[in-house]
C-alpha cells in the first residue's frame, strides 16, 4: 500500500512538473488517502500482533 502511495507521489510531481495540474492534484489526493489507509493498517496490525493470547 505504501508502494501505490509512492508511486502516485511520483505521478503528481511529474505531472505538477509538465503543467498538468488536474491530474497533479488528483495524483496527490489519492496518495495522501493511501498512505493514510496504510497507516491505519499499519497500527491495526501491530496492535493486534501485541495481543497475548
Amino acid at each position: 500500500m505504501i508502494r501505490w502511495s509512492i508511486t502516485f507521489l511520483i505521478i503528481a510531481l511529474v505531472a505538477a512538473v509538465f503543467g498538468f495540474g488536474g491530474i497533479a492534484a488528483n495524483a496527490a489526493y489519492f496518495a495522501k488517502i493511501l498512505f493514510f489507509v496504510a497507516l491505519i493498517f499499519a497500527v491495526f496490525s501491530f496492535l493486534r500482533g501485541r495481543r497475548n493470547n
